[in-house]
This record gives structure tokens, C-alpha cells and sequence, in this order.
């Protein structure tokens, strides 16, 4: 049985918390506000606005709208320590790329108004909202140096070792996080890959997926059945599609790598739309009644997903549908037996490249992400041939099934039950006798011509 644990506690830098007081400072006209910590909102306790230099406050690296960077860098170079310069600069940069129109937006918005709401931050300086404010903030003061406005930053401190409460856990971070970054107040939204990974994170902390949805002012006034769909619907489109993204990585050996997936909301390489699509073909493919429908035997799940992560790497299919539109029509595709023959080829292309196709002329390895263009390219004709050919198979088969619906579904309209009982007095009698005698004699021209086909067929 697992001991029951406090939530960790997050180590405080103590000479920044010494340099943060010493150097706060409180406005001109002295200001307070309340924030959704803890239980203040509630109490409508209210909390001191001060004014901090920039060079005080810090990003730091555990902001949802980054997760994909962060999380890349650490697995491909080390550590990112946020109370580092080094580290700060790269914090910085990803912000920076992450969202480059928003960021514009929000650079006009201060120029010309300056800072509206105060960011939140510990008691040592770290930023809990506000990171992409700041670097707004450096911009301008660098573009405008002689302006004050853009010195320091309006914060208010949360708690620290001596302070009622002591400081936030990383629990109570992320929920503060939770509470302010992911409300649509004119901030910056999450790109959906970044917020599957803020999510994950949450949880992996305490945070369940629930919890985070009761924060958000969205979901409030839904019913105990609307929020369950709600939290349903988020699993569907961000934990189970980042679950998908992790087989995908694993499959290469690339655990953890997920900029290779995407950069952001204006990556146009961008795959996450693709993962989102599958991973709601992939449930399909767990459950048994529905695999029984498709056609599809348990032992063949690995090859389709192989398929479609092979499919979700070339990404760009000249001459066909979207790869997210690909990964809607799988379903139907491999329905068809015919198609799903064409398709299960792509099996056979190997996920490598050669030892020399992975450097250039100068003896370095590519980048992660120019060896799947170098890959893409390879393998461009084959993938886009056997996809081509499974959409044609499939419409093949549905056009010749086409005639044999249509006979059915003219037969059950001229069997429903309105037609046995028809309200006299609203029928115009000569045009239905008309009508009937018309299908009587088409219904004979086909009967004929079917006939005709099929002593045509035993002939040969």
C-alpha cells in the first residue's frame, strides 16, 4: 500500500527572493488585487501590485505553451536550469518562435497601452503568468529605451517560507497555471500539442484531467453529464492523440523528440492534426465488435498503425487528400478489401535510411527533421501509389455496388406503409397511376437488361 505523501515542495532560490525584496517596489498610486489561488478568490483576500525590474523576473521553463520545446530540448541536450542566463536566453527564444503573430498582437496592445494586468510570480522571481508579457516587455524596452513604461513589470508575489501559508507546492503552481493560461482572456492560446503535454504534466503531479476543467471558466454552469462529456472530449482530442504521438516516436527511437512532430500552431510541417485524426481511428481499432465490422483481425492492428505512422511521416501526398483526411478515410479504406490489399504494401518500406543518406557532403547528420523530408521523398512514389490505387479500388467496388442500393432503396420506399394507406384527398390519383405504370415498365427494361448481362456472363 502507497504511503500518502504531502504534494512536493519547489525549491526556492534564496538569494533572487532576497534581491526581489529588496527591490520591490509599489506603484504611485498603490494598488491590490485578487487572484484565483488557493482559497483568496473565495475570501476575496487581496494581494499588493508591485512594481519589479525586468531583470529580476525569470521564465520558466514549465509553461504549458512550450511544453513540446522544453521537453524536446532536455531529451536532446540536458537540463534546461531556469536560474541560469544561459537557460533564460532559450526560454526566451521558444517563447519567441512559438507564436510569432500573437506575439506581434500583443506587442502593439503595450506599446500603445502598457501593461493592463499584473503577472503573477514566486517568491523568487519566477514567472507563473506573464512569461510571454515579459519578453514583450524586453522588446520594447530595447525598440524604446527611453520609455519607462517598459522597465519594470507589475506582479504580484505569491507566498514565501515566512509568509501565512508558506509557498505554493508545484501542485498549486500548475493549478494557478491552469486557472489563468488556459482562460480565453485575450493571452495567447495553447497550440493543442503544447496543451496534450501541459495536460499530461498536470496530472502526473496530482492534477487530474477533472480538476483542470473545473478551473476553467468554459466549463462553468455545464451539468454533471455535460462536464463528463466535456472531460471525455478532452481526452479525445489531447491525451489519446499525444498517446499516438509517443508510439509514433517510440517506433523511430525518437521517445520524447516531439518537435520532429511539431513546432508550434504556424509549423506548416506540423503532423498533430494527423495524430488527431488517427488516434480517434485508433479506438476503433481496440474494440472488437468494431474491428469485426471492418474487416479487420486483431493480428493486423500493428501494420495498420504502421501504415498510418508511415503515412503521418511523408505528410504531404501530391495528387491526393490531406494526411488528416487520409487518416478520416482509413476506416472505409480498409473496408474494402481491395484497397486494404494496396495499403498493406506500404508495409514493406522500411522506416530507415541508409548510413550515407542521413549526412551531408560535409560528413554532418541532419537534422531529425530533414531526414524525414530526405525519407518522404524516398519513399514519395510508392506511398502515394499504393494510397491512389486503394481510393481508386474502393471507389471502383462502390461504383459497381451503386445499382444493387438503388434497387433497394427504391424498393423500400415503394413498400413503406404510407403507400398502402394514402390520404385520398391529397393524392392526385391520374399522376400516381402514371407514375406506377412508368415503374412498372422500367422495372421490366431492367429486369431484361440484367438478364441479358447474365446469360452474357455464362457465356463467357
Amino acid at each position: 500500500m502507497a504511503n500518502i505523501t504531502a504534494p512536493p515542495a519547489r525549491a526556492i532560490v534564496e538569494d533572487f527572493a532576497s534581491e526581489i525584496q529588496s527591490r520591490k517596489q509599489i506603484g504611485p498610486v498603490p494598488t491590490k488585487a485578487v487572484i484565483n489561488f488557493r482559497n483568496e478568490q473565495r475570501d476575496k483576500v487581496e494581494r499588493q501590485i508591485y512594481n519589479i525590474p525586468l531583470g529580476l523576473l525569470r521564465y520558466r521553463k514549465d509553461n504549458g505553451r512550450i511544453a513540446s520545446d522544453v521537453l524536446n530540448y532536455e531529451r536532446n541536450v540536458g537540463p534546461l536550469r531556469e536560474d541560469t542566463e544561459e537557460a533564460q536566453q532559450i526560454i526566451k527564444r521558444f517563447l519567441f518562435l512559438k507564436d510569432r503573430e500573437r506575439t506581434e498582437e500583443l506587442t502593439r496592445s503595450m506599446q500603445h497601452e502598457g501593461q493592463r494586468e499584473p503577472a503573477i510570480i514566486t517568491c523568487d522571481g519566477f514567472l507563473i503568468n506573464g512569461n510571454r508579457r515579459k519578453m514583450v516587455l524586453e522588446m520594447l524596452a530595447e525598440k524604446l529605451p527611453g520609455d519607462s513604461r517598459f522597465i519594470t513589470m507589475k506582479v504580484i508575489l505569491l507566498p514565501g517560507r515566512t509568509d501565512t501559508g508558506g509557498p505554493p507546492t508545484l501542485l498549486e503552481i500548475e493549478e494557478l497555471e491552469n486557472r489563468y493560461q488556459l482562460q480565453s482572456d485575450g493571452k495567447a492560446e495553447y497550440y493543442g500539442f503544447d496543451r496534450a503535454l501541459s495536460m499530461r504534466r498536470k496530472i502526473s503531479l496530482g492534477m487530474t484531467l477533472e480538476a483542470q476543467l473545473r478551473d476553467d471558466s468554459s466549463f462553468a454552469g455545464l451539468n454533471e453529464k455535460e462536464f463528463k462529456e466535456a472531460v471525455k472530449r478532452h481526452e479525445n482530442d489531447y491525451l489519446k492523440p499525444l498517446d499516438a504521438v509517443d508510439r509514433y516516436l517510440a517506433s523511430l527511437g525518437r521517445d520524447g523528440l516531439y518537435v520532429t512532430v511539431s513546432a508550434g500552431l504556424s509549423d506548416r510541417e506540423g503532423r498533430w492534426q494527423a495524430f488527431l485524426d488517427y488516434s480517434k481511428f485508433y479506438e476503433q481499432l481496440k474494440d472488437e465488435r468494431r474491428r469485426f465490422q471492418l474487416g479487420i483481425n486483431e493480428s493486423e492492428v500493428g501494420r495498420i498503425e504502421d501504415i498510418a505512422f508511415k503515412l503521418i511521416r511523408k505528410r504531404e501526398l501530391v495528387g491526393l487528400p490531406k494526411v488528416h483526411k487520409v487518416m478520416r478515410d482509413l476506416p472505409k479504406l480498409l473496408k474494402d478489401v481491395a484497397a486494404k490489399k494496396e495499403l498493406m504494401v506500404i508495409t514493406d518500406l522500411s522506416p530507415d535510411l541508409e548510413h550515407w543518406e542521413r549526412f551531408d557532403k560535409n560528413g554532418k547528420e541532419y537534422e531529425l527533421r530533414q531526414q524525414d523530408r530526405i525519407w518522404g521523398e524516398k519513399n514519395a512514389t510508392s506511398i502515394t501509389r499504393q494510397v491512389t490505387m486503394a481510393y481508386q479500388a474502393r471507389d471502383y467496388d462502390r461504383e459497381r455496388e451503386a445499382p444493387i442500393g438503388l434497387l433497394r432503396a427504391s424498393l423500400e420506399k415503394l413498400n413503406h406503409d404510407d403507400m398502402e394507406d394514402p390520404v385520398l384527398n391529397d393524392v392526385d390519383l391520374p399522376e400516381a397511376m402514371r407514375l406506377s405504370r412508368d415503374i412498372r415498365n422500367r422495372a421490366e427494361e431492367l429486369e431484361h437488361f440484367f438478364f441479358d448481362m447474365q446469360k452474357t456472363k455464362k457465356g463467357d
